[in-house]
């Protein structure tokens, strides 16, 4: 029987969320009182994932972003009352990892969206002070701007915005997941023909232009969608358990 306080210990184990620092606290945020037998998994700690998660009758539930974030209020007042209350009615554990899941090797978000989307990686970069938070590679197949585009949608299911660069044929790449639209400077000196994240700012645009390289805004949502569903999937053959992941679908 796997306990709320061995799952845990496992995640902070693969996950090592001591070693980057966050805007939030990582690893178990709301304790449970049920043996887990069913975890959900999901990207975002919202009420409706968590009255999906109560509705599959699930023990825990495992997300990218969880609950207390830097500079948020820290009253339990509002939505963030009624969530929290609906985990503790219903003695559901909750765990979060939000960078330690961005940079993870092998069930991150940056490694899963390079499968999917079929990028070699050559290396990872530093920036802004966070280690290894930027991938970067080459295409298993170049292509030009326009077919990289049509690729990002097939797979991902959401059509990215497309800010076009000088290269004509897009060899190499980085990629970063989630909002992180202000690395393409970190980027810029990499001299990769495109930079794909998440999310896109007024001032990325002209960065850009400017600067002549491709970006693509794919979705914050869209592009961290697959570490957390790896990652479930790999506790459920771990620990022979039930898991399920349920997506609430997000426009950004």
């Amino acid at each position: 029987m796997l306990t709320i306080t061995e799952l845990e210990k496992y995640l902070d184990q693969i996950l090592q969320p001591e070693a980057i620092a966050d805007y939030c606290p990582n690893g178990l945020q709301v304790a449970g009182t049920r043996t887990i037998n069913k975890i959900v998994t999901g990207v975002s700690a919202c009420q409706q994932l968590i009255d999906a998660a109560i509705a599959a009758d699930a023990d825990a539930l495992l997300v990218h972003h969880g609950f207390f974030w830097k500079h948020e209020d820290p009253c339990i007042v509002g939505a963030k009352h009624q969530r929290l209350s609906a985990l503790l009615q219903h003695g559901m554990a909750m765990y979060a990892y939000h960078l330690p899941l961005d940079v993870h090797k092998e069930y991150g978000n940056n490694v899963q969206l390079a499968k999917r989307l079929h990028f070699n990686i050559a290396g990872t970069m530093d920036a802004s002070g966070i280690p290894g938070i930027v991938f970067h590679g080459t295409l298993a197949t170049p292509m030009t701007p326009a077919k990289l585009g049509e690729t990002i949608t097939t797979t991902l299911a959401r059509e990215p915005l497309h800010i076009a660069g000088k290269a004509e044929i897009i060899n190499t790449i980085a990629w970063c997941t989630g909002a992180a639209q202000n690395f393409i400077h970190d980027v810029l000196t990499l001299n990769v023909d495109a930079y794909l994240t998440g999310e896109i700012s007024e001032h990325t645009v002209h960065a850009a232009r400017d600067n002549g390289i491709h970006f693509y805004a794919a979705g914050h949502h869209a592009t961290e969608s697959y570490g957390v569903q790896v990652l479930g999937e790999h506790l459920a053959k771990k620990f022979a358990i039930k898991h399920e992941f349920i997506d609430i679908p997000n426009p950004v």
